[in-house]
């Protein structure tokens, strides 16, 4: 019999919500380095909102996957608020303050780190959130302490857009110790009918990012869900439902069409008329398009990837993960 080929071995980063089941957590936990525990907040002087996470975090570390705390400028609604980040940005006593209760957080709670997820930065914050991160890498590493960012998936320094001009690739490769692509969201929720991570594209943000940050510093974002868009598409009325892969193709079987893939993109889809006489598109995840994504990890020497989120179990795509990777356990 053949001896079988040592795999790679990948960190895997995964997201969850405090509401994830016990049963779906203890699913994925076999496939994850890291689970972060998705968010903590923050006052404009520094105060830290703790999140309940505990029903995430004591499961994890049974298991020897490693806890982190993402922090976001989240509002009371749950949408990025900039002028909450640029408030605290420009304060560095309230940055001081928070840096502290992060750690105080992490050693009270036995976390492995802490995950930067802020988004939508304004330009003239970029470099101040760089610094953020980089001060706290400094301070937590020395208490033993992991720290991430997750940044938008840009394909040139000077990308224009909100989502992007904040995130400095190069700066934030040097402040943190890893670094968490968001290489997700084409396809989404408002946008036009489209494959949620096309692989065309995923590569060229993958292509610049190793030019700006080592590659041993980053993983890869993988979406784990895909949109039902009803057809045709209204700039600014539309609005897709967000559903599992699995749901997807349940869909797909309950009203009897093919599902197709598109060789471009690298993405699975189809089309269906509901009952209503309206008809749907759907775009999602399947063992073809995660096996081309994680093949880019091998390819460009990634770090490994991070999945978010981990709120449905996909039986398919933990079998592709593991048929392909060896997950490290840190």
């Amino acid at each position: 019999m053949a001896e079988k080929k040592q795999q790679e071995t990948i960190l895997v980063n995964g997201y969850a919500y405090p509401t994830i089941s016990r049963e779906t957590l203890d699913a994925w936990l076999v496939d994850l380095t890291f689970v972060s525990a998705f968010s903590y907040g923050f006052t404009a002087d520094g105060q830290l909102i703790i999140l309940d996470d505990e029903n995430i975090t004591e499961p994890a570390k049974a298991a020897g996957v490693e806890p982190l705390m993402v922090l976001t400028p989240l509002d009371r609604q749950g949408a990025f608020n900039n002028q909450l980040a640029k408030s605290l940005l420009e304060n560095p006593q309230a940055q001081e303050t928070l840096i502290a209760q992060i750690s105080e957080n992490i050693r009270g709670k036995g976390l492995f780190g802490v995950d930067f997820d802020f988004e939508y930065v304004f330009a003239e914050n970029r470099d101040q959130y760089t610094d953020l991160v980089r001060r706290a890498r400094i301070k937590l590493n020395e208490e033993g302490y992991l720290v991430t960012v997750t940044l938008a998936p840009k394909t040139s320094a000077d990308q224009k857009g909100l989502l992007y001009q904040g995130h400095d690739y190069r700066g934030m490769g040097q402040a943190a110790n890893f670094v968490l692509l968001m290489t997700y969201e084409w396809g989404y929720t408002y946008g036009p009918p489209m494959a949620v991570a096309p692989l065309n594209q995923v590569r060229q943000v993958i292509e610049y990012g190793v030019t700006e940050i080592p590659p041993d510093q980053i993983l890869m974002g993988i979406p784990n869900y895909g949109y039902d868009w009803k057809l045709p598409f209204i700039k600014g009325e539309s609005r897709a439902e967000k559903i599992s892969n699995d749901e997807a193709l349940a869909r797909a079987a309950y009203y009897g069409v093919e599902v197709q893939f598109d060789e471009l993109v690298q993405s699975p889809y189809f089309y269906y008329t509901d009952e209503n006489g309206i008809d749907h598109v759907v775009w999602f995840e399947d063992a073809r398009s995660l096996r081309a994504k994680l093949a880019l990890v091998s390819e460009f020497g990634l770090a490994g990837v991070s999945y978010w989120n981990i709120m449905n179990f996909f039986q398919t795509g933990s079998e592709v993960l593991q048929g392909m990777y060896t997950v490290a356990k840190v």
